[in-house]
């Protein structure tokens, strides 16, 4: 909402370029560490349940919250981008009564979603990491053979340096041969992380190494942020291949280095039960489903009063996290909402409605499935 050069569904008036250089920081690894971490949770589910039951789970899990979601948390974020680009007027129950209608013309410049205007917006990840857990399970007899095994036998064996560079050299590759290459990385990450999330020997260097790669992995951001403001913002439109090459290169070193330092770090330091752990194990998917909806309105709240480059922002950063908290405390006490945000449910429901409820959601969970895939 605040960086210059970068779109999102609504813009402060208080933009800036330094916000670039954070932003730098954090995008070359957050979302692979998400992957990651979705990888090495889908190995030690394996080992407790049957692919089956994985499958039923992970649907009912990701399908169900991501349904709810672009009904009814989703659209809000549409209404305030329509409206702060002066495309609409009229109030938010009026807009969902067009809103809920597929051909409606308001939408003719919003046909990019899963059904015409209604999209996933950032409830991509779910879609994505559910086609991700189908085809991970269908490579499943490969990862686990021993060809596999003793290829990992060897990389685990591999001393810091040469350990960085033979991660990176993959997703380079993936980088420079695929011309979007966002959903191939993805999966890589994630197979990576089931791969790599059982081995104990990876977590022991990880944890031995991870303040020489955090070291590292400074000097890389650094070097990355100076070539994006000195060559990458200053190339021609037709991108020059060799810049575009050196700074692949530079962006997978940094990522990679990023990624080992900080589960390294997540071992050494975070690898033990607590009441905090709980809480935020429960809420992640909850906070997750909820804060850029409560971000766009309250943004778009905030920037008609004119409030200045730092008190809006800070006000929006609190509001936000202050209405994740009480979202999340809502729906944890409400049973009902407590699937629909990806939570297990606390109550014992009669057999027969049981399965009166699960036969409809499979038959809804099946039709949506297919048109997510599609």
């Amino acid at each position: 909402m605040y960086v210059q050069n970068w779109n999102y569904h609504i813009k402060s008036e208080y933009k800036s370029d330094f916000l670039e250089n954070i932003m730098l920081l954090v995008n070359p690894w957050r979302i692979p560490l998400l992957w990651m971490i979705s990888g090495i949770a889908i190995r030690f589910i394996l080992a407790k349940v049957a692919i089956q039951q994985f499958l039923i789970v992970r649907s009912y899990r990701l399908l169900l919250p991501l349904l709810f979601a672009i009904l009814v948390i989703i659209p809000p974020q549409l209404y305030y981008q329509m409206k702060f680009q002066g495309e609409i007027t009229m109030n938010y129950w009026t807009f969902l009564q067009h809103f809920f209608v597929l051909n409606d013309p308001l939408f003719k410049q919003h046909q990019a979603g899963i059904f015409h205007h209604i999209d996933v917006n950032h409830l991509w990840y779910l879609r994505e990491l559910w086609k991700f857990s189908l085809a991970l399970v269908m490579l499943i007899p490969f990862l686990n053979s021993r060809y596999v095994t003793k290829l990992l036998d060897g990389l685990t064996k591999q001393h810091g340096f040469v350990l960085t560079l033979l991660l990176t050299c993959p997703f380079l590759l993936i980088e420079i041969l695929i011309p979007d290459p966002n959903n191939a990385l993805g999966f890589a990450f994630l197979t990576l992380g089931y791969l790599l999330g059982w081995r104990v020997e990876i977590w022991h260097k990880l944890k031995q190494n991870c303040f020489l790669f955090l070291g590292v992995a400074l000097v890389f951001y650094i070097i990355l942020v100076f070539f994006y403001h000195y060559f990458w913002l200053n190339q021609p439109a037709n991108h020059h291949s060799m810049t575009l090459l050196i700074g692949a290169i530079i962006h997978s070193i940094d990522r990679t280095l990023w990624l080992l330092a900080i589960l390294g770090l997540g071992h050494k330091y975070l690898n033990r039960n607590s009441p905090l752990l709980s809480y935020f194990n429960e809420a992640v998917y909850p906070y997750y489903i909820l804060h850029q909806t409560f971000i766009i309105v309250i943004g778009y709240q905030l920037s008609q009063h004119h409030l200045g480059p730092i008190i809006e922002p800070l006000l929006l950063i609190i509001l936000t996290f202050i209405s994740c908290m009480l979202g999340f405390d809502i729906i944890r006490r409400v049973h009902i909402l407590r699937p629909l945000f990806g939570l297990k449910m606390k109550i014992e429901l009669p057999i027969w409605a049981l399965y009166l409820m699960r036969a409809v959601l499979i038959i809804i969970l099946v039709l949506f499935g297919l048109k997510v895939l599609i």
